[in-house]
Parts: structure tokens; C-alpha cells; sequence
């Protein structure tokens, strides 16, 4: 576990540097040094500060996959800066799901572990790698890809920086089964019948 430990924050160093360039096509140029919230006025360092990745450390090997995000919503400071991060923790044999960023490319770093990733582009050709540890990936921005632990028998750990303090993500199962779409109109889409659709929504509605 110590080695994982020196190896994971290896990685949060690798990533800082990928943050940087990834940054560039990122969100639009704010005319300050930084914002802060509406209802805040006094700054200090501990406002520039992101301390919920503290839980990884020592942490027992995942049981489901799992994102820990340092995006907007967790860690304020981002706004305007184009920057986010993310730590995806993948037990064996764990799928993260097709999915999509609308505002910025994805940059994954492989911390220890396999993992199958693929994206699928705008002619929808598939793209897909198996990495290794110390691989790094790159998922274009709003297209649609996933991450799949290929070992049966252990976990993986991923690093994920984004041009975007929000660069937004939208779960293709989720998107399609569970927004209230119409079972004919889904049913006609995948050329199935509504059977298959409501038990494809049940499955989706179970808690993993």
C-alpha cells in the first residue's frame, strides 16, 4: 500500500502539470485574479485550498467504482481558473459507464492498475486502448466514452484533469432510461419493444 501511496501522489503531480496545458482551450478569461462567492468577502490561503482528497490516503481498496471531483461545485477557488480535477477509483472488474463532458476534454493518467477506454467519434468510430499504469489518455471534448477495470482480480486508480472548472457530465444509460423519455419512443429508437425498455429502466433503477 505504500508504494500505491508514493505512486498515487506521483500522480496528482503529473496531473497538476497536465492541468496546465489542458487549461488553454478552457473557459472564458475572467478580468480578475480570481472570484469569489457572492456571499464571501475576506480571502485567506485555506480559501485556495481543496482538502476532500485527504480520505484517499490510507484508504482501503475500493468495493464500487467511485469519483472523488475537485470541480466548482466541491472547491470554489476554480471559478474562472479552467482547471478540475478528478481521482476514479475502480474496484475489479468495475465499468464506468459511456458518458460525456460538454465543456472540456478529459486527460486520464493511469495511477495503478488496467483499464479498457475507448471513445466513440462524431462518424461513430470507436477508439480504444488498454493502458497500463503510468499511461496517460485523452477523451475529446463531448464525445462520448468509458473506463472498464478489465482484472478480475484488482483495483485501479485513475487521475482525470478538465479545461473547465465545470466541465459538466452526462451519463448516457441515465440520460436515455431515466429522464422520463416514453417507452414507444425508446422502444422505436433501439428497434426493441417496451418490455425491454421498462426492464432495462428496472435495472437502472436498482442501487448497485
Amino acid at each position: 500500500m505504500a508504494s500505491r501511496t508514493f505512486s498515487f501522489l506521483f500522480s496528482l503531480v503529473v496531473a497538476s502539470f497536465a492541468l496546465v496545458q489542458i487549461a488553454m482551450a478552457g473557459d472564458p478569461n475572467i478580468l480578475s485574479d480570481f472570484i469569489l462567492p457572492a456571499n464571501q468577502s475576506v480571502v485567506d490561503g485555506s480559501f485556495f485550498t481543496f482538502t476532500g482528497m485527504r480520505v484517499l490516503i490510507g484508504a482501503p481498496e475500493p468495493t464500487s467504482f467511485k469519483v472523488l471531483k475537485a470541480s466548482l461545485a466541491e472547491f470554489p477557488a476554480l471559478n474562472g481558473q479552467s482547471v478540475a480535477t478528478a481521482v476514479l477509483l475502480f474496484p475489479a472488474d468495475a465499468v464506468n459507464p459511456p458518458h460525456t463532458h460538454p465543456r472540456s476534454a478529459e486527460l486520464l493518467y493511469l495511477v495503478f492498475g488496467s483499464l479498457q477506454v475507448g471513445f466513440v467519434d462524431t462518424t461513430n468510430k470507436l477508439y480504444t486502448q488498454t493502458l497500463q499504469a503510468g499511461d496517460m489518455f485523452v477523451f475529446p471534448k463531448g464525445l462520448v466514452h468509458f473506463q472498464y477495470n478489465i482484472d478480475s482480480k484488482n483495483s485501479a486508480v485513475a487521475v482525470s484533469a478538465f479545461g473547465s472548472a465545470n466541465a459538466g457530465t452526462v451519463s448516457v444509460p441515465n440520460s436515455v432510461f431515466t429522464t422520463g423519455i416514453d417507452d414507444n419512443i425508446l422502444a422505436k429508437s433501439f428497434k426493441t419493444d417496451v418490455a425491454t425498455i421498462q426492464a432495462i429502466k428496472a435495472g437502472l433503477a436498482l442501487k448497485p
